[in-house]
């Protein structure tokens, strides 16, 4: 038999099987339940948290011929078609690939013809990259579609998708799913299939994925693969140590050692802005509920030695550097150049981190210190009258 991923093997079948979209699921059943369902949905989040998933089930709920309370029921021809990929009442365009205004006037044509089942659903998958001619084109069917046809909308950045779309579709958010709701999914994905891991691997496998649920197994899959944890973990600690004590020598050399361990610079930037963000957020009190134990007690330790005013100022130049990085000749000089910049505040003569060593001095004078020596503090004498 061939392999098969966890993420597909455990891909949600039914919308109780969803996790972590309490909100988008009720929604969706009840609309099915009731015999409410839209004639276009626009399902926004980010990458791997269920959106054509949901997608899929919502084309075999209204298709099914035995739903019960709004599920599928997973047996009939309808449901097993859809599921094997060989049904006439599903079809999906992948839109960043299929931008042109042809394939949407292909799509419309198409639409306009009978189908099998109760409905014809059309999923759109990233349809934030269609082409503003296609997104027009889109436009008069979307807002009366053929009465057995929906549209289903998914994107990762529903900014970019016309106003005019947005306006005429049923918008539904996807979150990044909680630290502890995905510890939990992992833990039954692990007894299911009979692996054995502990706690550390579920707090490992947690934090790669980040609140994605296909990143998080994919990530169990490859502890799997590789016969443990290959944990980078430490590296980014040591960087921002490195940053929170002012010591750009030691900042350095923590990319030298990640880059040469085989880090990606842009991973590591990303990880790195991510992780300032977690502290920024848990300085003003907001809960990190997307993060294990292990990783909220790290970012506890670098609120306590890093100030709200730094933090802030990290999170605004990495977030710049990650955008430069994209067209740099070589992306590890210019983070390194933007590390210099946050660990030594002389190299950085930014109006914010001139603000930020103001507030220092500020704070270092209130506190009863002196002010930092100007360099040559010796008095002149008077000068001799010629």
């Amino acid at each position: 038999m061939t392999w098969q991923s966890l993420y597909r093997r455990y891909r949600p079948r039914r919308f109780v099987d969803v996790r972590g979209q309490d909100h988008v699921v009720t929604a969706l059943r009840n609309a099915v339940r009731d015999a409410r369902v839209s004639h276009a949905y626009l399902f926004s989040g980010p990458r791997g948290t269920g959106k054509t998933t949901c997608a899929r089930i919502v084309a075999k709920a209204l298709n099914c011929e035995r739903p019960v309370d709004g599920e599928p029921c997973l047996e009939c021809d309808s449901c097993v078609a859809i599921e094997a990929g060989a049904s006439y009442d599903l079809h999906e365009l992948d839109a960043a690939s299929n931008n042109g205004v042809d394939a949407v006037r292909d799509l419309i044509t198409r639409a306009a013809m009978g189908t099998p089942g109760r409905a014809k659903v059309y999923i759109l998958d990233e349809v934030h990259m269609l082409s503003t001619p296609a997104s027009n084109a889109l436009l008069k069917t979307l807002e009366e579609p053929p009465e057995h046809v929906v549209f289903v909308l998914a994107t990762t950045d529903p900014q970019k998708v016309l106003s005019t779309i947005r306006s005429r579709t049923q918008h539904y958010e996807f979150d990044l799913i909680g630290a502890d709701v995905m510890a939990a999914h992992v833990r039954w994905v692990a007894a299911d299939a009979g692996l054995e891991i502990d706690g550390t691997v579920v707090d490992h496998v947690v934090r790669v994925g980040g609140g994605s649920a296909r990143d998080t197994l994919s990530a169990l899959d490859q502890v799997l693969a590789a016969g443990g944890i290959i944990d980078r973990a430490g590296g980014l600690d040591d960087l921002v140590a490195a940053l929170v004590g002012r010591d750009p020598g030691a900042a350095l050399g923590a990319v030298h050692e990640a880059v040469r361990s085989g880090r990606d610079p842009r991973v590591l930037a990303e990880r790195l802005v991510a992780r300032m963000r977690d502290a920024f957020l848990a300085s003003v009190g907001v809960p990190l509920d997307h993060l294990p134990d292990a990783d909220r007690a790290r970012v506890a330790h670098l609120v306590d030695g890093a100030e709200r005013p730094f933090l802030t100022r990290a999170i605004e130049v990495l977030g710049a550097t990650l955008v430069d990085m994209r067209q740099a000749a070589d992306a590890r000089i210019t983070l390194e150049a933007a590390l210099v910049r946050l660990a030594d505040p002389t190299a950085d003569t930014s109006t914010s981190a001139l603000l930020d060593r103001i507030e220092r001095l500020e704070r270092a004078l209130a506190a009863g210190g002196g002010a930092p020596p100007s360099g040559d503090t010796t008095t002149p004498g008077p000068t001799a009258a010629v």
